[in-house]
């Protein structure tokens, strides 16, 4: 090197320098049998049993038809995807693994996976941010019969579709961990025969009865709830029981109150039904509906009275009619008593008559 540089002057050797660091580089980044271009990587026909690994990371299309893969891993994590068109997926049959966390997706088709598609472990963790209710409806419509591993952790789902796993037959592995969930809607969970499902750290309160009664029909399913909101109150006591007398909950001993401030941090299974009070509460609700009866009560008197004011004319020549009516019956009475009293009156009225 040192002769090399007596013999070349410095301003060309600094250029040989940087063609050959530029043609190692582009050496090492291309995969053996493929071609490499400015964006993209072709290993078309070349016998390949799996996806190069070493790929350039300047990568923007990756050809590799005509091979014999028979299972493919694919990560996209990280990458801004905002959308996943239709038949996104179509050129890969055998794709088993799908990685698509840590993008902004915005819109995932429904007809991005072949109909007769074998993925079976899909991650969409941190995909929807800012979005109350996530459009997960390709689930139903995605024809993903072999899915196994689901991984929705870490978005803002808030809701959960109905029935959005229920077009998913062979889902044993659910997260749902960190994604601002506040309820399960009746029958969420019902068809997927899980094994594993992560509701941590969601605004969970309280559990519906349907839902618990779904869990307790899936006795192999494990369930993690710590790091919720739980509040122990009076409409809680089925879920405290369920919690005492259900092994499905493996952090049990990590459920704890946040309010009432005087049970705060106190574990759920330590809570006795004694404790848990509404008595404030439905006081609070006894009033309103009390103050909300006198508003009605009262708006029904000034309706009435409005009704009688509006039409007083009327109702003052009924009355009127009512008591002339009323003073021409008695009198007919007062008449006919007078005559049955009388005798001389009964005989005059009777030869009158005659």
């Amino acid at each position: 090197l040192c002769i090399f540089a007596l013999i070349v002057p410095n301003y060309d050797m600094v250029r040989l320098l940087f063609f050959f660091l530029a043609v190692i580089a582009c050496c090492q980044g291309c995969p053996e049998k493929c071609v490499c271009s400015t964006h993209t990587v072709k290993c078309q026909n070349q016998d390949l049993d799996e996806i190069p690994h070493s790929l350039p990371n300047n990568t923007k299309a990756l050809f590799v038809t005509g091979n014999n893969i028979s299972r493919i891993n694919l990560y996209l994590s990280g990458n801004e995807l905002e959308f996943v068109d239709a038949m996104a997926f179509d050129k890969l049959p055998s794709l088993v693994r799908l990685d698509l966390s840590n993008n902004t997706i915005l819109d995932l088709s429904q007809k991005a996976f072949p109909v007769d598609n074998k993925v079976q472990v899909l991650n969409l963790s941190r995909c929807f941010h800012n979005r109350s209710l996530a459009d997960l409806s390709f689930l139903q419509q995605a024809n993903l019969q072999q899915l196994t591993v689901l991984d929705l952790s870490n978005n803002d789902l808030v809701f959960l579709p109905d029935n959005v796993f229920s077009s998913l037959p062979s889902l044993e592995n659910l997260s749902l961990q960190n994604s601002s969930i506040i309820s399960l809607q009746n029958g969420t969970l019902k068809v997927p025969p899980l094994h594993d499902l992560d509701l941590r750290d969601n605004s969970l309160r309280q559990l519906p009865i349907s839902t618990m009664s779904e869990f307790s029909q899936k006795p192999g399913l494990h369930i993690r709830l710590s790091g919720n909101p739980w509040r122990c109150d009076c409409f809680i006591e089925d879920f405290l029981s369920w919690l005492k007398n259900s092994s499905q909950i493996t952090d049990v001993q990590n459920l704890t109150c946040v309010e009432p401030e005087e049970l705060r941090c106190l574990p759920l299974i330590h809570i006795q039904n004694s404790q848990l009070k509404c008595s404030g509460d439905m006081e609070g609700v006894l009033e309103t509906s009390y103050v909300f009866l006198g508003l009605v009560l009262a708006l029904i008197g000034v309706i009435f009275l409005l009704v009688l004011y509006l039409n007083r004319k009327g109702i003052k020549r009924w009355m009127y009619n009512i008591r002339d009516a009323c003073r021409d019956h008695m009198e007919g009475y007062h008449y006919r008593y007078e005559i049955n009293s009388d005798p001389r009156l009964a005989n005059l009225s009777i030869n009158s008559d005659v």
